[in-house]
């Protein structure tokens, strides 16, 4: 039986951006499923003690650009550091990512899109009509994927997600759960794939 890692991820968030698609490839490499888990970041931050990045430190705002650039290069992607419409009301793509899921579907194409979007073509995805056309591009029904997005089920469900996180101690995205075992950002990737390699118990907090 193939092995499960929770997907705890904004996509709003950079790390996330910048590790999805060496995520994935891991997955499949292992043959491991991938639960699904869009968060609203903010509210997760807040109820672990986080700041949102206008009300952190300098210092630490100057290291992320800093970290930014490195993993850029170490990746050898192509993204813009300020991208034209960031920070942005994330809600309606990590909503409409959870549709997806909840329709049975895989979303992972398109949140490689969205991110796209954000951090290379520096598009506004808080405008439905973007939102609508990246849903089309990557095979889904984007009038009945977004009107999902928007109903009470979905909304209850991105809460749960929330509220979820929490209980098992994600407190940043993106965070990936084996087992029980969380491996907080993708510069932990690294470890995570040993960890599927190895077919290990998790390791744990509680000694």
């Amino acid at each position: 039986m193939s092995r499960r890692v929770a997907y705890y991820f904004s996509l709003l968030s950079p790390w996330a951006y910048i590790g999805h698609r060496f995520f994935v490839d891991i997955a499949r490499r292992h043959a491991a499923a991938i639960a699904y888990k869009p968060v609203l970041l903010n509210e997760v931050f807040a109820e672990t003690g986080g700041l949102p990045l206008a009300k952190r430190h300098p210092a630490r705002q100057a290291y992320r650009l800093l970290e930014l650039q490195r993993w850029r290069e170490k990746r050898k992607l192509d993204f813009h550091l300020w991208p034209k419409h960031w920070p942005f009301d994330a809600d309606l793509v990590n909503c409409s990512a959870l549709a997806v899921v909840v329709a049975g579907e895989d979303p992972g194409d398109f949140v490689q899109k969205v991110f796209n979007g954000v951090w290379e073509a520096q598009e506004n995805l808080a405008d439905p009509a973007i939102v609508s056309r990246l849903l089309n591009e990557t095979g889904f029904d984007a009038e009945k994927i977004l009107a999902k997005a928007h109903s009470p089920e979905i909304r209850a469900a991105y809460e749960s997600n929330r509220l979820e996180a929490i209980e098992i101690g994600v407190f940043g995205a993106p965070s990936y759960v084996l087992d029980g075992e969380i491996f907080w950002g993708q510069d932990r990737l690294d470890l995570l794939e040993d960890a599927l390699a190895a077919g290990r118990a998790p390791f744990s907090a509680n000694l």
